[in-house]
C-alpha cells in the first residue's frame, strides 16, 4: 500500500516508539503523585514541557499538554473566552477552520455569542480587510488556522496577527498541519495561542498541546482541575508525550532539508497530471502552500469514487479532513473558494510524508491513469 495521506495522521517514528516503551515500562506513576514514582514522572513531564517550548520559542510556563489536536482547539477557545469573557461576546473565525473549531463555534452562537465567519478567496486565503471589517468593539478572540489541512494554503498569520494586537485581541492559531512543516516561533510571530498535535509529527495518537502566552489571561473550562494547571482534567499521558516530544525534535531538526524534499515532490506529481485522461484542477495557493498537501479536483469525477478506486489498487488517499468522513455533502471548505456542489465533490487530497518516494509518485500516476481510463470506458458503454 503506497500511503499519501500524512495529512490525517503519521506512522510512529522509531524514535517515538522506543521513547513510549521505555517512559510506560520504568516511569508509570502519576505526575501529581507525591511518592517518589510520581516525581520521576514530574521530571519528565516538566523536560519535555521545557524541550517543547524550546521547539517553538515559547516559554515553559505557556506550554499545557492535551489529548491532540482537536482537544486542543477547544480547549485552548473555551478556556481563552472564558479569560476575556468580560470584555465581550464576538468571535472572528474564517469560513474553512478544521471542524473542531466550526463546531465549537457553532455550539457558541447556540449559547448567544456572536461569530463572524470571514470569506476566502478562490485561492483559501483571508484577507486582512475582511479581518479589519470584522473588528467590533465587543470582539475578544479571533481564531484563523496557519494553514489549512485541506487546502494546503498559508495565511498571512504575522499581518494579521499584527492587526489584532492593535485592538487587543486574543489571536488563537490552529497550527496542527504546520508544526513541523515551517518554522514556528512564539517570540516572533504576534499569536496568542496555537494548537499542535502529536500525529502530525510522527508521535502518538491521543497526544497534543497548546501554547498560550503567560501574560494572556483564560481560566478552566472545569474549575478544581488539578492537572496541567488546571488547563486539562485527567490522568497526564507521561509515555505519550515524551513521545511526541522526541519525534518533534527529530521532525524540527530535519524540517529544512524535509520540507525542500516534499516540496520537490509536489512539483513533480503535479507537473506529471498532464499524463491523466481529463484535467485535474490543483486547488489552493500556488505562492504560498504547505509543501506537503495537494488538493486537487479531478473534472467530471466524483471524489469519493476516485478514493475508493484508488484504494483498491494500493493507493491510500482521503477526500477531506479525517474527521470528516462519512458526510455526504459537498466539502466545506472546497464550497467556501464559490465552487458549486458538483465541482466541490471532485476534491481529493494527496499528503506526503517522511517515507514517501519519487518512486511511489510514479506508480501513483500510473493507478491513477488506469483508474480514470476504466472510469471513462465505462461510461462509454
Amino acid at each position: 500500500m503506497i500511503y499519501l495521506d500524512y495529512a490525517a495522521t503519521t506512522p510512529m517514528s522509531d524514535v517515538a516508539i522506543e521513547v513510549y516503551t521505555e517512559v510506560a515500562k520504568k516511569y508509570y506513576g502519576n505526575s501529581i503523585s507525591l511518592h517518589n514514582i510520581g516525581s520521576v514522572a514530574t521530571e519528565l513531564l516538566t523536560t519535555s514541557r521545557a524541550q517543547l517550548a524550546q521547539l517553538i520559542g515559547g516559554k515553559t510556563e505557556g506550554v499545557y499538554f492535551t489529548s491532540g489536536g482537536s482537544d486542543s482547539n477547544q480547549l485552548a477557545l473555551e478556556s481563552l473566552i472564558r479569560g476575556q469573557m468580560e470584555k465581550g461576546n464576538h468571535i472572528i473565525t474564517s469560513q474553512i477552520e478544521h471542524s473542531s473549531i466550526q463546531h465549537f463555534l457553532e455550539e457558541k452562537e447556540r449559547q448567544g455569542f456572536e461569530v463572524t465567519y470571514l470569506p476566502v478567496d478562490e485561492r483559501g486565503r483571508v484577507h486582512l480587510k475582511d479581518v479589519q471589517q470584522a473588528i467590533k468593539e465587543t470582539t475578544i478572540l479571533t481564531t484563523i488556522h496557519y494553514g489549512n489541512g485541506e487546502l494546503g494554503t498559508i495565511q498571512s498569520i504575522r499581518d494579521i496577527g499584527q492587526l489584532l494586537a492593535e485592538h487587543q485581541i486574543v489571536f488563537h492559531s490552529d497550527c496542527c498541519q504546520t508544526f513541523g512543516k515551517i518554522p514556528i516561533n512564539m517570540n516572533e510571530l504576534p499569536i496568542d495561542s496555537i494548537s499542535i498535535s502529536s500525529p502530525k509529527v510522527y508521535g502518538p495518537k491521543g497526544v497534543g498541546a497548546v501554547y498560550i502566552r503567560p501574560d494572556i489571561r483564560w481560566a478552566p473550562m472545569y474549575p478544581g482541575t488539578t492537572h496541567e494547571e488546571g488547563f486539562k482534567a485527567g490522568t497526564v499521558n507521561v509515555p505519550g508525550i515524551c513521545a511526541f516530544v522526541a519525534s518533534a525534535k527529530q521532525v524540527i531538526d530535519d524540517m529544512i532539508e524535509e520540507r525542500h524534499r516534499l516540496e520537490q515532490l509536489r512539483h513533480y506529481f503535479i507537473t506529471r497530471l498532464d499524463e491523466l485522461p481529463t484535467d485535474v484542477v490543483v486547488e489552493g495557493c500556488p505562492e504560498s502552500h504547505l509543501p506537503h498537501i495537494m488538493a486537487l479536483r479531478v473534472k467530471g469525477i466524483e471524489g469519493q469514487y476516485t478514493m475508493l478506486e484508488l484504494n483498491r489498487l494500493g493507493i491510500a488517499i482521503s477526500t477531506g479532513s479525517a474527521c470528516l468522513v462519512g458526510l455526504s455533502d459537498p466539502p466545506r471548505v472546497m464550497k467556501a473558494l464559490g465552487l458549486g456542489d458538483r465541482e466541490a465533490k471532485q476534491y481529493v487530497r494527496l499528503s506526503t510524508g517522511k517515507y514517501t518516494t519519487k518512486e511511489e509518485i510514479d506508480d501513483t500516476i500510473e493507478i491513477f491513469v488506469k483508474v480514470l481510463d476504466h472510469f471513462f470506458a465505462q461510461m462509454r458503454i
